[in-house]
């Protein structure tokens, strides 16, 4: 059972990054996955998610809704119970943080 549990749990941390790829930083044109401002993504057995973000710099004008919009969206997302974002600056973003694709899509490759 608890491997079931294990296979959910997993298989729905993955439908939390494909909802996360749908959100946009406003002023760059890649989803906020690819830019590197997603750190980390828990899901617990009781399909609660937590998720440790950070934004690309502390006076970010989207620092009080980017975090907003990224937890309605997952608890959008059928069996999420609860979603928590928390924003850290440790460590601080920078564009290595990128994904290839981000890079390449910024022409920064």
């Amino acid at each position: 059972m608890s491997e079931l549990k294990e296979l959910d749990t997993q298989e729905l941390g993955e439908k939390v990054v494909r909802v996360l790829k749908t959100i946009y930083d406003p002023e760059i044109p890649v989803d906020i996955y690819e830019l590197g401002l997603i750190y980390d993504v828990f899901v617990n057995e009781d399909y609660e998610t937590k998720i440790l973000m950070t934004l690309t710099t502390p006076n970010c004008p989207v620092a009080e809704t980017l975090p907003l919009e990224v937890e309605e969206k997952v608890k959008t997302i059928e069996k999420v119970k609860d979603c928590e974002v928390e924003i850290t600056f440790d460590p601080p973003w920078t564009q290595d943080l990128m994904s290839d694709e981000a890079k390449l899509e910024l022409g920064l490759l």
